[in-house]
């Protein structure tokens, strides 16, 4: 529209309403703000006149704490396993070893008795003896000796330190002698029995 023209009723009109519809848009957007801003800050006030500590950061506080309580009992917890692991590690034998003094007696007893004997028969039974007390004590401990002679050779077990022919065809791929026992503790292998085998 040109300035120069003058201005008719009917522009009059629609000019105000813009306007109008302008300032009742602003207004609206500010009482927005405003009540946007009113319900996250949700603060309340204090007697004296201050601001009250909001909810959020009451909550943050709160959950702050609990971390920093979490993470102390844990850190105690941490060194407390550590401390009985160190102890588990350097007296964990113990009780292992308190069950070999009764024979470390009784191999003290019959060193004895060996310097002063005239009977090697009555020496070695008694050797005997403390052999299967000894091996009694490993059984309770869980460790076993692997029966090895006529079993089939495997590597699992097994160390063949030699083959031979086998005397009769049953016995090829099987154990014909151990050499050197092998144990297991708790059915792990905990060393191999040194065997000859038949081929």
């Amino acid at each position: 529209m040109d300035r120069n023209e003058p201005m008719t009723a009917n522009n009059q009109e629609n000019e105000e309403g813009t306007e109008a519809t302008k300032v009742q848009s602003e207004t609206e957007n500010t009482s927005a703000e405003n009540v946007t801003a009113d319900d996250l800050t949700d603060t309340a006030a204090t007697p004296d006149g201050g601001e009250a500590t909001t909810d959020w950061e009451a909550k943050y506080n709160e959950l702050n704490d609990s971390y920093l309580r979490l993470r102390a009992e844990f850190d105690n917890y941490r060194k407390r396993t550590l401390r009985e692991k160190s102890d588990l590690i350097k007296s964990g034998g113990e009780g292992a070893l308190i069950g070999l003094l009764p024979v470390i007696d009784d191999f003290e007893r019959a060193l004895d008795t060996m310097k002063k004997a005239t009977d090697p028969k009555a020496v070695a039974e008694g050797v005997e003896l403390i052999y299967s007390k000894f091996m009694d004590y490993l059984g309770r401990q869980g460790v076993k000796p692997i029966e090895a002679v006529g079993q089939p050779f495997g590597t699992e077990m097994f160390e063949a330190v030699a083959m031979i022919p086998a005397p009769d065809e049953a016995q090829k791929g099987r154990v014909i002698d151990c050499v050197q026992t092998g144990y297991v503790l708790n059915d792990k292998v905990i060393r191999h029995a040194k065997v000859v085998v038949g081929e």
